[in-house]
């Protein structure tokens, strides 16, 4: 039994509530996930009122969080808001007795308040990461990856990213199966891994040329991910010499041309493994990989299992596979990027 628990207060967000609910409170030992004890842990025993007319009954004091095998801290719709010093000193006597502490989008700033980010690599929404770093100057605050972790600590961006910390949490403690499982009941990714880059805000007026021009170039190179694509064939598309094109290319999206297609075609792979019988060899011709060589050292760098391993964690509950599925190539979904250890 993995004891899991929530550490509620008032004007915590609903989102991150229904999340870690989502991922710790539900029976999926049918899926072949094992059962969690989740509680809601807080300082008085009252109903809390959170934001939207919402209210929540804790189920377990502070004096719990003890024994957890894991700690979670939703955020608070305002960050800035206080945390009460009771809170503060049971997630420090967590962190002590070496209890994991995830939080939450902005319950990096509840962390950062306990002075548990002192000097240590936190993350958190990339709009409030600004004043994470002004509110606290020695927390090493950084703006892109997903989530991290340091010492025991992990800090998630915003919203969504709360998903993906939570089922890479569930991975390191029971596995790609058990994580897998949780995502396709979900109807989410399993394998949004932490070094993936948040979705920055980089504004682009609509009378941009250069963006349109690079927009048309990457929704043609998404319908074509199959072909011998390089930087100097998608900067003819953009009429632009390679060298330009590979600046402003980086410049709108904050990755490479290389990188770019290299992450769009290993995630046309991973969809080709989960919903398709097709032989390993034809995954990687169709994904536009040049040889099956290539394509398994790339495929187990960005996600730490190779092809084979990966289809049967994805289809360990699977529905019928059908030879001949379409790549769907043309529906691009976030790539993979580097695998994060434990405790990196």
């Amino acid at each position: 039994m993995h004891r899991v628990a929530i550490v509620v207060q008032p004007g915590i967000r609903s989102f991150d509530l229904a999340v870690i609910t989502e991922v710790w409170g539900s029976d999926r030992r049918g899926l072949g996930v094992p059962p969690f004890e989740l509680r809601r842990c807080a300082l008085d025993s009252g109903p809390i009122e959170l934001p939207g007319g919402l209210t929540l009954a804790p189920d377990r004091g502070l004096d719990w969080l003890a024994g957890a095998d894991l700690v979670v801290v939703p955020a608070l719709a305002e960050p800035s808001a206080p945390t009460p010093e009771p809170v503060l000193a049971a997630l420090r006597d967590a962190h002590a007795r070496g209890v994991p502490v995830a939080a939450l989008c902005a319950g990096a700033f509840i962390l950062a308040e306990a002075g548990l980010l002192e000097g240590r690599r936190a993350v958190t929404h990339w709009s409030l990461a600004p004043l994470l770093a002004a509110r606290h100057p020695g927390v090493l605050v950084e703006d892109a990856p997903l989530y991290v972790a340091d010492d025991g600590l992990w800090t998630s961006a915003g919203v969504a990213s709360g998903i993906d910390l939570c089922l890479h949490l569930v991975r390191e403690a029971h596995g790609a199966e058990a994580a897998a499982a949780i995502a396709r009941s979900m109807v989410t990714g399993p394998f949004r891994t932490g070094d993936h880059a948040q979705y920055l805000d980089r504004p682009t007026p609509a009378a941009d040329r250069t963006a349109e021009a690079l927009a048309a170039v990457r929704e043609r190179a998404l319908l074509r991910l199959h072909e011998p694509l390089d930087v100097a064939t998608l900067a003819a598309w953009a009429g632009m010499s390679p060298r330009s094109f590979a600046r402003h290319f980086a410049a709108a999206t904050g990755t490479t041309p290389h990188r770019w297609l290299l992450n769009h075609r290993l995630d046309a792979a991973r969809r080709l493994l989960e919903r398709t019988d097709h032989p390993v060899p034809e995954v990687a011709r169709r994904a536009g990989f040049a040889s099956e060589v290539t394509f398994r050292q790339h495929f187990t760098a960005y996600v730490g299992l190779g092809p084979r391993a990966y289809r049967a964690a994805a289809t360990a509950t699977p529905a019928p596979a059908t030879r001949g599925e379409p790549c769907l190539i043309g529906t691009p979904s976030p790539p993979f990027p580097d695998s994060v250890r434990k405790g990196s």
